[in-house]
């Protein structure tokens, strides 16, 4: 029998490298893709560069509110589910495709596994926060990245079976580092040196939804040192467009407004900044993977143990603090956290294990 899995966003297909390829070693997948991030510059290209096998099926759950998008995905995926009969449904990280898929699956009694069960930004305004702590106690297989995210579901008395397995998506940060470095020519295009530039990223609705938090982004964006590359998500394009915005930003002195980046462009000039500022958990892992210091334009993160390492500042939007963030020297040690490059084989073995008692 097949497994079915449900990816729809950047950093699903970023996972979906590396599990999927382990997976199929063994297993018969079928890969949804839900939609949920319908430009191509955000989809298809990640398909193209990381080698994830092209989906199976492609639903239309491009818009609407977070719970029309759900209702959507929801209903795309129960005919999926019934022709299909897999033995098990793998879900990653805490989207809208992630609650959907958990759900479709439980309510057919087929087994849900969760890779990133367990992490918590105990932040329920997040629409994200939400999504985790649903999709965990809906899951049968709790795959986690961290020991924090295992005493997370202790604690909360998560009836899965929980796993430490390291976290899938610095496996493709590790693996990719060298094809980055070899391939992509993002800094020389930009005439920008290592460690001589700011790289941000902006999507959470949070900051990007309210008309007074997307002013506070503008307004720490025109603070921040030049020169800085700041790749624009479609939502947050939007907001800004929709609000007048954009054209501030477009003068804005050494600031540079970059369509989508493919991984292997994004990841180079990652690893080249002087520092990531971002509001994405997936950006502050890959930051930390790659020693470069990280500046989260949140209060609270689900990736503690980099901020507890030193290599992570929480700033929120407060553009004084994101500077004096930018001034700290970052620490001189960097502790393994995230499994050393192997979790998606220990994914795919647990995968196997307990399908196997089917």
């Amino acid at each position: 029998m097949p497994l079915i899995t449900v990816v729809g966003n950047r950093p699903q297909f970023v996972k979906a490298a590396a599990v999927s390829r382990r997976l199929r070693e063994r297993h018969d997948e079928v890969i949804v893709h839900t939609g949920q991030h319908h430009d191509d510059e955000l989809s298809r290209v990640f398909f193209d560069e990381l080698g994830v096998p092209a989906p199976d099926h492609q639903l239309d759950a491009v818009s609407g509110s977070n719970t029309a998008q759900t209702a959507r995905i929801l209903a795309e995926l129960e005919p999926i589910l019934a022709e299909v009969g897999p033995e098990l449904v793998l879900v990653y990280g805490d989207t809208n495709s992630t609650l959907a898929g958990a759900l479709v699956a439980a309510q057919a009694g087929v087994p849900v596994a969760h890779v990133e069960a367990g992490m918590r930004s105990f932040d329920r305004a997040m629409p994200e926060e939400l999504n985790r702590v649903l999709v965990d106690h809906a899951s049968d297989l709790l795959l986690c990245s961290t020991e924090t995210a295992v005493r997370n579901l202790e604690r909360e008395a998560a009836a899965g079976e929980a796993h430490l397995v390291g976290d899938v998506m610095a496996d493709v940060s590790l693996a990719f580092q060298d094809l980055a470095r070899e391939r992509s020519t993002a800094l020389a295009d930009r005439g920008l040196e290592p460690g001589g530039y700011l790289l941000l990223t902006a999507h959470r609705a949070g900051n990007v939804d309210p008309p007074d938090r997307l002013l506070k982004l503008v307004e720490l964006l025109e603070a921040l040192p030049a020169p800085v590359v700041f790749p624009v998500h479609p939502r947050t394009r939007r907001r800004l467009e929709e609000e007048g915005l954009r054209d501030r930003l477009a003068v804005a002195p050494g600031l540079e407004l970059a369509p989508p980046l493919g991984y292997l462009d994004f990841l180079e000039l990652a690893r080249g900044a002087r520092a990531v500022l971002t509001d994405s958990g997936g950006v502050q892992k890959e930051a930390y993977l790659l020693g470069v210091p990280c500046v989260t334009l949140r209060d609270t993160t689900e990736w503690v143990e980099t901020v507890d390492s030193g290599w992570n500042v929480l700033v929120d939007l407060d553009a004084d603090r994101a500077l004096a963030a930018l001034d700290r020297k970052p620490p001189a040690e960097r502790p393994e956290l995230y499994g050393g490059g192997h979790a998606a084989e220990r994914v795919r073995d647990v995968v196997s294990a307990y399908t196997g008692r089917l």
